[in-house]
Formats: C-alpha cells, structure tokens, sequence
C-alpha cells in the first residue's frame, strides 16, 4: 500500500502578484496532490497530501523551478498530520499575523500580451491596460499587502464576466491578476487640450502620435507619473519642451520602439542589450554615435544618450503609432516630484503640454525611472526606482534590529530594514522642495504600512540642516546619526559584504564633516562602525557660499589666488571675459577675510572649478553640469597627467590643489587644446589620490579600498 503524506511548505520572498499560486496549483495537479495554496502575511502558505514519492516530486520541482518574475528568499517545510482531503484548491487570502511577504516590482508587459495588443482579432487588441500575472503594474498600484485587488488601485473596476472567467480559472494565463481588465470593464484613455477640455478622437494615442509628428508638447500619464514627450527628431518641439520646462542644457530622456532603432544612433554590447529589454526596462546609458537624425538638442555637449524602450502597452501603442525616437522625461516642475494625477497635472503642467493624454487607473506610489549603465560587464546602478522598487537587498546580518534611514537631502530615498534585508523607496528627489519633503514623509508611511515594519531606530545624516535629520530627531525613536561620507563607505561594504577595516575613497561634492566643514574629498579607514579620516583635499573657499555652487566662475577665481597668491592674472582669463572690473576685488576681500566664503574640501567642487577656468561652464544648470562638461569634453587618446609638477604639497596636513592647478594655468596660457587639459586635470587627480592610497595601504597594512 502507497505511503500517504501530508507537508506544509511556506514560501517567503517575492511571491505575491507573480503567479505563484496557479504555479503551485498546477504543479500539485501534475503530481496528483491534494490540499491547497494561499496568499498571507507570511508570504504562500502550501498544504499537499499525497504518495510520499509524488509530494517529494512536488517540492523539488518547486524549487528547482519556481515562476519566472517570482523570487524565493526561504522555504519552510514541516509534516502535517494526514486528513481528509479532497482535490487541490486555491483559497482565500489570510490576512491575519504580520506580513513577511514582499510587493513585486512593476514588471514591463510581456509577450503573449503584446502578441494580443497588436492582434485586430483579439478583445483586447490596442488596449492600453492589458496585463496578466508575468507582466504589468505592481508597485505603482498597491496599497496594502497582501497584494490582491481590492487593495489595489483596480478595486473600483469590476471584472466583466469574461474577465472574471480568466480571473477564475487555474489555468488561464490571466488566473488571479489583480490588474486585470479590458475595454469593457476596465481603465480607459482620454484626450484634453491645454485648458482640460476632451477632445473627441476614435482613437486618442494615434491622435497624439499625429500630434506629436507635428512638434506638440504632450503630458502622458503613464505607469509611475507623467511624461513629458515631444518628437526626439524635431529640433524645434525639443527647443520648445526645454524653454517651457526651463531646463536649458540636461540631457533628456529617449524612448525607442525597439533595439534596432537605438542601434541607428547609439552603439550597443550585449549586456547593454539585455538590459534594455529586461522586464525592468530603465533608461540605460548609451554611448553615442555620429550620426544625424536626432534633434541637435536632446543631451547638449554629451557623449552619452539615455534610451529606454517601452514597458507599458500605452507606451508600445505611442512609439508603434509614431513610428521614431521620444523624448520621454519626466513631468514635473523644477525639483518637484513626478506629477501623478488628472487635475494636478492640468494645474502643474499648463503652460508647458499643448495636450494631455489621461487615464483613470489611480498612481498610489510615484514611481520615477530608473537609470543604469553598463560598466565591465556589470549593470551600475543611477538611480534605483521603477522595476527595482521595493525589491529587497539581502545584507545576511539576520539578527539586525527593524530600522529606518532617512537619506539625505539631495537625490533623497530611504529605507527600511528587517532581518537581513533591506527594503529602499523610490527615488524622492531633493527634500528642499515642499511637495518633495511631502513625498518623503508619504514615502516613509506607505513602505512602512506595506511591509508592516514597526522601526525600533531611526537613523540620519549628521548634518544639523538637513530636513531628513531634522525629522528624523523629531521622532519618538532613539536616533543614530552617521557622517555622510562614512555612510557611503558603509553602503559600499554592505554590497560587496565586506565586515573587516577598509580603505575608503571619497570623492563627493558635499557632506557634513565632523569638524563642521564641508568634506567631500578623502581617504578613509576603518568599517562599518568606525573610521578615520586619514587624507583629505586642501579645503577650497567658496566666495558667496551656496552660490558658489551654482557659479562655479567663482571657485575658478578662488583656485587661482590659492594657487597664485592673487587674482592679478586672471583678468586675462577666458572664463573672466563677462565679469566686472571690481568683481576681482570683491572675491579677493571675501576669500581673504572669510566673508561669506565656507571652506569645502569636496573633491566636487575642484571638478566645478576648472571646468570653469577652462570656460566650459560658468554658471550650472543641473546638478553636476560643470563636472560633466569637463569629462565629455576630455581628449581619450591623453593616458597621462602632467606627472612630477602637478604632484600635492601638503597644505596645513591636506593634499595641495594648487600644483595641478598651475599646470593648468601654464596651459591655458600656452593656447593647449582644452581636451588636453581637461583629461591631463582626471589623470593627475587619479594619480594623486592613487599615490595616498598606496601609502594609506603600506601604514595601516590594508589593502581593501571602497
């Protein structure tokens, strides 16, 4: 006689909203199993009953081969006494204990359904929600764990009998997919002019493709916020977005029908490939090519293009009516976070769309793209967001105590953690904006509220500004604050796993410093817990302080008196040409008297201050504009700095700028190429924090270097 056996088998990770339990459903139904499967807190809780060698079969097929967007981090099994059982069954969701189970990332819409949105034959053909359990929203959409319907932002649409039928059945590709719909039963897409009012249109994408081929402004709602889209191609709609979005120079965003296409203007390895038609779909950083085509005006003095393809059906339906290249950048107003809905972004936005594309599937969580580039052969990380988030980083410390880190000011996120995990928002955006410091503390809420983490900490930057510090001193919670260039040392060891004493090389534009300056340029030792600043960049004055940074000709003027001893010669220099006759006089007493003029050793702002001096960027438009110049601009065929000349002296115990400042000034006045210089200043910069790490290395006798 068949040995009968009964396991439960709980399964913790990503395994909610990825099919997991039609998975598991039709797994017990090939191994002739009874019992059931069910969503809860803890994650998919299994029961199977049957012949011992058919519920072995059962488990090691479950693990070997769980659904493709799922992502297991454990599995439990235990015996179960034997009973009365009959078939397999999907029941109810358990909503009772504390969730340990995870939200899926929005995951970009698959094939089969792309097979059916283009398909004249199919109900859903052009429909711009369809989705099922491989593909579609998730995180934008959801309010609640677990992940089911009417905790999501679909609870409103009641299935259509056909698509309850779907919905229903175990063997549908559609079985228990929270988003889904179709025309009959589901979200639909409008059009609106500027002042709001609907446009009549059979078909309101083709409508804004046709719109879009003639030089319109259009705010698309898509998955995680709007976008602002024109034609890439017309050089006069992408003159027009950057006048009326006032964002003159930073490059923007590209949307692509295919790889074929981003192949016409930029070039493409395999791991870059990949990674454009993974179902993260991020903007990937390309390397471009010299090739007409593009509006001249799309990424200004950039080698790069940042193209995407499309991850939503409405975005598959846009680029296929059009036919080109997007611009596709997200819609918000300076420093503001991604608009989500109708009427704000009828509000937000006037004066910049000439027409609005809107839909009525509400967007609980904004959700920016994310930013990646290839880098030897590994995917690099800019911005970590849509398709990423709230999937977690597995850091193995099981027995850390459930905190929450609040980031810091500019490019803000934060996270949680619990167990050995740790769960980051979306990007926020910088918290001196109002509506973004709103989305910071909303962000908090809902990451908490989902993953049900009750924070016994609360840690932050140390710097006494900072909104986020601010904040997070206010709470009810013991607050650790952490220097914050020792928190990126620390960010880099937890993703390599590295516990014992490192080197750290820092080269950042900002950080409060444990002495009240500004650092940001330095060597340190030590781990996770502890450090040393053991080298660090002969601080540099700032003459008007914040708006140094902004006019960066200023710390131009103050490497050359630190470097010099006077401002006498820099009247003569190209970046000097629209400034005053006084204005030489006026830096020279406020560097010298400390007017107004902090002290910052951030190796970001040397960066600013000889793309200044080489006239590439005076004043900056975004956040690391005059960095980025002076790097596209660098000559590649240059493999060496100036050596010996441009070698640090120490400066009070710092590391001396002012060699390799007048190296660049002798070049400058010899009429050297700019290109030269520009890569002579990265090869001598590397060289000198090189030279600092090998004699760091040789007094510690550490040779890890972060």
């Amino acid at each position: 006689m068949t040995k009968t056996l009964r396991k439960r088998i709980v399964i913790n990770g990503i395994v909610q909203g990825v099919g997991f339990r039609p998975h598991v459903y039709r797994l017990a139904r090939q191994h002739h199993l009874s019992g059931f499967v069910r969503n809860g807190g803890e994650g998919v809780t299994i029961e199977v009953q049957g012949a011992v060698h058919d519920v072995a079969a059962f488990t090691e097929k479950l693990r070997a081969e769980p659904p493709p967007l799922s992502v297991v981090e454990s599995i439990v099994e235990e015996q179960r006494p034997v009973g009365q059982s009959d078939g397999f069954h999907i029941i109810n969701t358990d909503r009772s204990g504390q969730a340990h189970t995870f939200i899926s990332p929005d995951v970009a819409v698959c094939d089969a359904c792309l097979s059916e949105l283009f398909d004249p034959d199919n109900r859903r053909y052009r429909y711009p929600f369809i989705n099922c359990t491989n593909c579609g929203p998730r995180y934008t959409i959801v309010r609640h764990i677990p992940y089911d319907r009417p905790y999501t932002s679909m609870q409103n649409f009641e299935l259509c009998p056909r698509c309850r039928a779907e919905y229903d059945n175990p063997a549908d590709r559609r079985f228990h997919a929270q988003p889904n719909a179709c025309p009959e039963c589901g979200p639909h897409v409008w059009l609106c002019d500027a002042g709001g009012q609907r446009m009549e249109t059979d078909d309101a994408i083709r409508a804004c493709a046709n719109l879009l081929s003639r030089g319109a402004v259009l705010a698309v709602r898509g998955l995680g916020g709007f976008h602002l889209v024109v034609d890439a191609t017309d050089d006069r709609a992408v003159a027009k977005l950057r006048r009326r979005k006032k964002r003159p120079g930073k490059p923007f965003a590209l949307m692509a029908p295919d790889t074929a296409t981003v192949e016409r203007y930029a070039f493409l390895s395999e791991e870059e490939r990949r990674l454009l038609e993974s179902p993260v779909r991020p903007i990937v950083l390309l390397r471009k090519k010299e090739t007409d085509g593009l509006a001249d005006n799309v990424a200004p003095g950039n080698k790069y293009l940042g193209f995407m393809l499309p991850y939503t059906p409405l975005h598959h339906l846009l680029l296929r009516d059009h036919g080109g290249v997007l611009v596709m950048t997200s819609a918000n107003l300076s420093d503001e976070p991604i608009v989500t809905g109708n009427e704000e972004a009828l509000e937000r936005l006037a004066g910049i769309a000439d027409y609005f594309l809107l839909h009525n599937r509400e967007i609980v969580q904004r959700c920016d793209d994310s930013i990646a580039w290839v880098e030897a052969g590994q995917t690099r990380l800019g911005r970590r967001s849509r398709g990423y988030v709230p999937a977690p980083l597995n850091l193995g410390s099981a027995s850390s105590p459930e905190m929450l880190a609040v980031g810091g000011m500019l490019k803000s996120t934060i996270a949680l953690s619990r167990g050995g995990q740790v769960f980051l928002s979306q990007h926020i955006g910088d918290l001196d904006n109002e509506r973004a410091y709103a989305f910071f503390k909303d962000s908090i809420e809902h990451l908490q509220r989902i993953l049900q983490i009750e924070p016994s900490y609360v840690v932050c930057d140390k710097h006494p500004e900072y909104l986020s510090s601010k904040w997070a001193r206010a709470q009810p919670l013991p607050c650790i604050e952490v220097q914050h260039h020792h928190a990126h040392m620390a960010a880099v060891m937890a993703e390599h796993g590295l516990n014992d004493n490192v080197l750290a090389l820092i080269l950042d534009g900002t950080g409060y410093g444990d002495d009240g300056t500004i650092w940001g340029g330095e060597v340190l030792a030590g781990n996770r817990r502890t450090y040393e600043r053991r080298a660090w960049l002969r601080p540099i004055p700032l003459p008007g302080g914040e708006t140094a940074i902004h006019e960066p000709w200023r710390i131009a003027a103050a490497l050359v008196d630190g470097a010099l001893g006077s401002l006498t010669s820099v009247k003569e220099m190209p970046f000097w040409k629209e400034r005053k006759e006084r204005d030489a006089e006026n830096l020279r007493v406020m560097i010298r008297r400390g007017i107004n003029t902090p002290l910052s050793s951030g190796c970001g702002r040397l960066f600013d201050g000889v793309s200044a001096l080489l006239g590439l960027c005076s004043h900056i438009d975004y956040e690391a504009e005059a960095a980025i110049r002076l790097e596209m601009i660098s000559d590649p065929t240059v493999t060496e700095g100036w050596g010996v000349e441009a070698r640090p002296e120490t400066y009070d115990g710092a590391l001396d700028w002012a060699p390799m400042v007048r190296c660049l000034l002798q070049g400058i006045q010899q009429s050297r190429p700019t290109e030269e210089l520009a890569a002579r200043f990265h090869f001598s910069l590397a060289e000198m924090w090189t030279r600092v790490l090998c004699r760091t290395r040789d007094e510690l006798g550490l040779n890890t270097v972060v």
